[in-house]
């Protein structure tokens, strides 16, 4: 198999990841099939060896001076250091051995050192963070002054659009540990210990005299062979034998990919894969945009998107209503659990205060328990995210747009708002969706930019007039947050806030988009700053009515009734069996109303623009609690399509 791929003419090669699960593997020297407990004994064994040696190395160069040297990108003698991180550590120097009475190929080797330089140049980022925060020490740490914000971004590399969150994290940190120690601390070396080494295999480090990996004619299935050890404890290299695993593709994998070896974790008896694979898509634009999708975070109504067009004049016009994705019954649900896992921990730590011998068994429970309960909500977060995700793509791909305009909320900070709106607002995974936005977008060449966030839900879509905010369109005197009024009397525009928020930002990013830049750290798309003279024109104008055709009357008005008959079959429904009714009702419309969901919860799942309704018919579905994912988390209702005429109406004129 080819290291490079083809490409043709607009497109792009782009890396992802497929998880796969080993089931099997076959003893090449003895023909013996291995279970999947085996193989993950084996490749278990492996990975403590790896873990090992890069435990030692991470332990002897965990100081300032080591991690400086890696990050400069030359060595001692002056030449630039290679991308590989393995080859970067022989290059200066940074060698380490197996235990004594142990003997691995020197693949194992590179290994080790691939997955310690990984850490050591991934720790850079946070010790300048941290010596920038301590240069710039403030005299109140729990509230620093503009001119001590200025100085600590000053501080730092890059640090005038590093994220304020960020700054009080590190800030919190740094007083954890003086609040310990009675001083503050030299660096991020003496801040954290020295990282622990996982238990993984990264055969992307190694080369075909350790691992290959070879696609099947199918190209629904691939063989990994690699070299296992036969005990934990090598003693020679007959104690090191082939191992083929046959690996089932998952469909996510295109046919015409290009497979690299992947990164093994062996995990509760199994041994998952991290299979990295490149395959060719459409390449982004950084300009050149016409149709933008704009998207707006919110908490209940987690996104708020529509789609705007530039027009060659320079106009910006809002191509439909926009749509809202929901999730007030999933971040409910993200709310309990937490809650659960804060009571767990509390009980954890009164039994270890008590120290009595025979709460052991019931700490070991509950710590068994919060386990779990973290997994759920990790899991909960990975399905809100994906589906978030897939659903602004899929908006953006609907509309034609080429781009997904983000509001960049890095900097957003909690506070204000009650203790528990505040906990759930921190909570949310705007980043991860994010992440997975640029992962799905990137599949149909479409680019995600973020831009500056500042008054997109304050200032008029339309005018750019600062907007009142009232609770409901139907309570325009009460103060509220979610409705939007503009007081301009040329333009009168009332909206939910969330939809006028997005209209702001695709309009920002349209005009601003000759201003988008890469972040060097992230490799992200962004729009750092707003200029006055472009954001005049970030406005959506409404395009001009056309008139319409004649409608004079020409004859008298056939008279309507104001009842007309319901739609129904012209020959009566046939008869039923004989021991049950005679028959059924003629056949005519469907209910109207909708099936109740199984342990409906009672709180409010429809767009929150109108006060809850407490008379009449009409009622909101409420999030069963139970009843799976998708019905708690759902997007804005269809829009029905036009009835069909009824004949049995007469209307119309008379010629």
């Amino acid at each position: 198999m080819g290291r490079r791929l083809p490409l043709g003419e607009g497109e792009a090669a782009r890396t992802a990841c497929a998880p796969v699960l080993l089931r099997a593997g076959v003893d090449e020297k003895t023909g013996e099939v291995l279970t999947a407990a085996v193989l993950a004994e084996r490749v278990g064994w492996c990975a403590d060896l790896v873990a090992g040696m890069t435990g030692a190395l991470l332990s002897g160069h965990w100081n300032a001076a080591d991690v400086d040297a890696l990050a400069s990108g030359v060595d001692g003698g002056g030449r630039s250091l290679p991308s590989q991180a393995w080859m970067a550590l022989r290059r200066l120097g940074w060698s380490v051995a197996p235990p004594d009475g142990v003997r691995v190929n020197d693949r194992i080797v590179r290994m080790a050192q691939e997955q310690a330089g990984r850490v050591l140049r991934s720790v850079k980022w946070r010790a300048d963070v941290v010596a920038g925060v301590l240069a710039a020490w403030p005299a109140d740490p729990d509230k620093r002054i503009p001119q001590e914000w200025d100085q600590v971004r000053a501080a730092v590399p890059g640090g005038e659009h590093l994220p304020s969150s960020v700054i009080r994290s590190r800030t919190r940190q740094i007083v954890s540990f003086v609040c310990r120690h009675g001083h503050l601390p030299a660096g991020v070396f003496e801040l954290e210990p020295s990282p622990g080494a996982a238990r993984m295999l990264l055969l992307a480090a190694c080369d075909g005299q350790q691992a290959t990996l070879e696609r099947s004619d199918d190209r629904h299935r691939a063989l990994l062979r690699l070299q296992l050890p036969l005990r934990p404890d090598p003693a020679s290299y007959r104690d090191w034998t082939w191992v083929a695993c046959p690996v089932q593709l998952p469909s996510t994998v295109p046919a015409d990919a290009l497979l690299h070896l992947p990164t093994l974790r062996p995990t509760g008896g199994r041994v998952r894969a991290d299979l990295a694979f490149t395959h060719p898509v459409p390449r982004t634009k950084r300009t050149g945009h016409t149709v933008a999708l704009g998207v707006d975070w919110g908490l209940n109504t987690l996104l708020s998107a529509g789609a705007a067009r530039l027009h060659g004049d320079g106009r910006i016009t809002a191509l439909g209503a926009g749509a809202q994705f929901r999730a007030a019954g999933v971040l409910a649900k993200q709310h309990r659990l937490r809650r659960i896992s804060e009571h767990l921990h509390a009980k954890t730590g009164h039994y270890t205060r008590l120290a009595d011998p025979a709460l052991n068994t019931k700490a070991e429970q509950l710590a068994e328990e919060t386990r779990r309960v973290s997994q759920r909500r990790s899991h909960l977060n990975d399905a809100l995210a994906w589906s978030a995700a897939r659903w602004a793509v899929d908006q953006a791909v609907a509309a034609g747009a080429t781009v997904i305009y983000l509001e960049d909320l890095r900097s957003l900070e909690a506070k204000g708002m009650g203790r528990t709106h505040n906990t759930r607002l921190s909570q949310t995974v705007r980043g991860k969706i994010a992440d997975r936005m640029r992962h799905l977008a990137a599949e149909a060449g479409i680019a995600v930019v973020t831009v500056p966030p500042r008054n997109t839900s304050k200032h008029c879509p339309h005018c750019l007039t600062p907007l009142r905010h009232r609770k409901a369109p139907d309570r325009p005197t009460t103060a509220g947050w979610k409705w939007a009024i503009c007081p301009n009397p040329a333009c009168r525009w009332q909206g939910d806030r969330d939809q006028g928020a997005w209209r702001r930002i695709a309009a920002r990013g349209l005009t601003h988009q000759a201003r988008t830049v890469t972040d060097r750290t992230s490799g992200q798309t962004v729009i750092r700053t707003v200029v006055d003279k472009l954001e005049t024109a970030a406005v959506i104008t409404t395009a001009p009515r056309t008139s319409r055709a004649d409608r004079s009357k020409t004859g008298p008005t056939w008279p309507r009734t104001n009842r007309p008959a319901p739609r129904r079959r012209g020959v009566p429904s046939p008869a039923g069996p004989s021991c049950g009714p005679a028959g059924r009702r003629p056949e005519g419309h469907a209910p109207t109303d909708r099936p109740r969901l199984p342990r409906a919860a009672h709180r409010h799942q429809d767009v929150a623009t109108i006060s809850t309704p407490t008379t009449g018919r009409h009622r909101p579905r409420g999030a069963a609690r139970g009843a799976g994912f998708h019905l708690h988390a759902h997007a804005s209702p269809p829009r029905w399509t036009e009835p069909e005429p009824n004949s049995t109406v007469c209307s119309g004129s008379l010629n």
